[in-house]
């Protein structure tokens, strides 16, 4: 037992941010490199037997884009069945299957599968235009008469706009896109 040196650990110690900085940076890329290796998810990133689905994949071992955005209808682009898909890319050195069901191993620029996200469907109604109509005719009920609620708009004429008080619930559900998430 006396034969090998033991270094102090005052010695061997840094003191102040930076040491704390290190320790901190080692502990995660420690973590990082269990994390990639082990558990459910290990075979895909190191080459096992068996690989995910992209689809699969957990969250941080991929990012998606951001969907592109309808100015005029203030939707995701293609949102079809209250529905639209943005590409997500899996991280570098990640092997998963593909779409097409092929095995492939990603270095961070591929499109690996792409995510549904979900959206309300404005079927061709302008969000601003909505708005703009329940602020200012809110009361005669021509924002309900436009997002196809005949019923309601001439409700809201007959009662001047339920007294004020439903215009007001109107441009809030409506600035908020919840009034007519079937229409709007």
């Amino acid at each position: 037992m006396g034969d090998v040196p033991v270094p102090s650990m005052a010695a061997s110690r840094v003191s102040g941010p930076v040491a704390s900085e290190t320790a901190a940076a080692r502990l995660l890329a420690a973590l990082w490199v269990v994390s990639v290796t082990t558990g459910p998810w290990g075979a895909a990133a190191g080459g096992g037997e068996e690989s995910l689905k992209c689809e699969d994949l957990k969250v941080g071992q991929y990012i998606c884009k951001d969907p592109k955005i309808n100015d005029a209808t203030q939707e995701p682009v293609n949102c079809t069945n209250y529905t639209a898909h943005v590409p997500c890319f899996p991280a570098p050195n990640i092997t998963c299957k593909d779409s097409g069901g092929n095995e492939t191993h990603f270095t961070g620029n591929e499109i690996g599968f792409l995510k549904p996200i979900s959206c309300r469907n404005v079927n061709g109604y302008s969000y601003k235009v909505a708005v703009a109509l329940s602020l200012f005719l809110g009361w005669l009920g021509a924002d309900r008469f436009y997002l196809g609620y005949p019923a309601l708009g001439l409700l809201k004429f007959c009662t001047v706009g339920f007294c004020g008080i439903g215009s007001l619930i109107d441009f809030i559900l409506i600035s908020m896109q919840e009034a007519a998430q079937r229409k709007l």
